[in-house]
Order: C-alpha cells, then sequence, then structure tokens
C-alpha cells in the first residue's frame, strides 16, 4: 500500500492530520484483505472508513459495523463510564437493560468493565441486533438480546416477559435524538451511510424516545447520551415523568451530552 500517494489523495477532501489517520489505519489492515484504490474511490465517495472494511476498535473493543449500525463515537464513551460509576459506586448488583444498542457498543463495554453484570440489550433493527450478537460474542461478553420497539404502547410489559426482569438497576440508551432540520449541518459520510433510523426524530418531537423509555417505569436510573440542543428541555422531561434529580454532563468536547436522572 502506498501511504504517501493515500495521504496526497485524500488530504484536499479530510485534512492532513485525518488524511494521515486514515492512511494508517488503511496500513495496519492485511495484506491481501482489500483494493488499495477501490478503498480510496469509496472514501472520495464520502463512505467511513470503519464500513469499508467493516469494523472499528473503541475502547479497545473490537466491533463489527454495517449499514445497521452507527458508527461508536468517543463522546459514548464517556457514557459508559458514568454507567460504570454509577454501577460502583452504589454497589448496584441488578440488571442493566441498553436500550436501542445498535452495534452492542455500550452493552458490551460495560460487560467487558464489570463481567458480573447482568446485561440485557434491545434494538427494532433485526440487521442491528444481529451484528450486536455477532460483537458480544466476539468479545466473550454475555447479553441477553431481543427485539422491542421501544415506542410501543406495551412496550414495558413485553420487556418483563422477554426478559424475565420486574425492573433494572440502570437503563442506559443513545437513542436517536437528532432532528430532521439539522439535516443540513451534518457531514455528509454520515447521511449517506449511517441508518437513519438510529439517527433522526421528528422536529416536531424530538424528545420522543426519552418520554418513552421514562414511561416504562422500569429502573430508578436512567443514563443517556442526549442532544447539546435539548439538555434542558430533555432534563425537565424527565423531572415531569417522574425522575425529579437531574444532572447534565458536558463531553470532552464542552457539549451538553449526557443526561442522568434517578427517581431520589
Amino acid at each position: 500500500m502506498d501511504k504517501v500517494a493515500a495521504i496526497e489523495q485524500l488530504t484536499p477532501m479530510y485534512g492532513r492530520r485525518e488524511a494521515i489517520a486514515i492512511a494508517d489505519w488503511i496500513a495496519e489492515e492485511p495484506e491481501g484483505s482489500y483494493n488499495f484504490c477501490e478503498v480510496i474511490a469509496r472514501l472520495q465517495n464520502n463512505e467511513p472508513l470503519q464500513y469499508i472494511f467493516g469494523h472499528t476498535d473503541w475502547r479497545g473493543l473490537r466491533l463489527e459495523l454495517s449499514s445497521d449500525t452507527l458508527i461508536p463515537r468517543p463522546e459514548t464513551s464517556e457514557l459508559v463510564d458514568e454507567v460504570l460509576r454509577l454501577y460502583t459506586t452504589l454497589s448496584l448488583q441488578g440488571p442493566v437493560l441498553d436500550i436501542c444498542t445498535g452495534s452492542g457498543c455500550i452493552s458490551i463495554a460495560l460487560g467487558k468493565k464489570q463481567p458480573a453484570m447482568p446485561l440485557f440489550a434491545c434494538d427494532i433493527s433485526n440487521g442491528a441486533l444481529e451484528m450486536a450478537i455477532r460483537n458480544a460474542q466476539n468479545n466473550n461478553v454475555s447479553i441477553q438480546f431481543f427485539q422491542q420497539d421501544i415506542l410501543s404502547p406495551d412496550a414495558a410489559d413485553t420487556i418483563r416477559e422477554k426478559t424475565g426482569c420486574e425492573a433494572f438497576d440502570i437503563i442506559v440508551a443513545n437513542p436517536p435524538y437528532i432532528c430532521q432540520a439539522e439535516r443540513a449541518e451534518m457531514e455528509a459520510n454520515v447521511l449517506e451511510y449511517e441508518p437513519a433510523l438510529a439517527l433522526f426524530v421528528p422536529d416536531t418531537d424530538p424528545l420522543l424516545f426519552y418520554r418513552a423509555i421514562a414511561r416504562l417505569h422500569l429502573a430508578p436510573i436512567l443514563c443517556f447520551e442526549i442532544n447539546r440542543r435539548f439538555g434542558r428541555q430533555s432534563a425537565k422531561l424527565l423531572q415531569q415523568e417522574g425522575y425529579p434529580n437531574t444532572r447534565i454532563l458536558t463531553d470532552m468536547f464542552g457539549e451538553q451530552r449526557i443526561l442522568i436522572a434517578s427517581q431520589s
């Protein structure tokens, strides 16, 4: 692989620093597992390298990805850290439910750090669930996955039936939270390749998923990744839904990105 050529071809589109990082990743892939020219052409067509190679490394985990799953972000790793902190600090031992699991990255990361933590994870997408199950197996983490439309009126009852749990110690979720109106500000590689089902909510109801999850009444603690534009509104909503204690945490970029809500 001509690393110098890759950097030169990708710099106009990505900038030199990112072009170097991409070229380094390409160089790390096994020789013969890809066509160099094809990879460069797909990158120049805005396709993320994670989808081209079908995997990413995140928190030391090798995660397979497909068009059914979002690419895990650094900010989501901070959400994992907060769940782990709460679980340890509060000496919890009960089950944790990961809603809108996607690639399974959150629940798998939790299981790697806390192998004794009983973990359940769900998603509406069967394609995402297939990928999450494979990722959990590949990373030797035990998780019970199941398909679930979290917006269905009987979601709480079906979750209890499918998991055998009356309640969970914590629910963690990185649900869809981007408004349709924000599309104009988004990068082409996200809009054209990442699953819209996992990204977007109606402009008229941007907190749709947070309301639905709170109304499940299945856990005393909720840990969410949120849209930085709706931090205050998200906290107010959860307070109205029976979670009076809320904390908004800023991420590594200084954006309001994590919301912790508890009933006591």
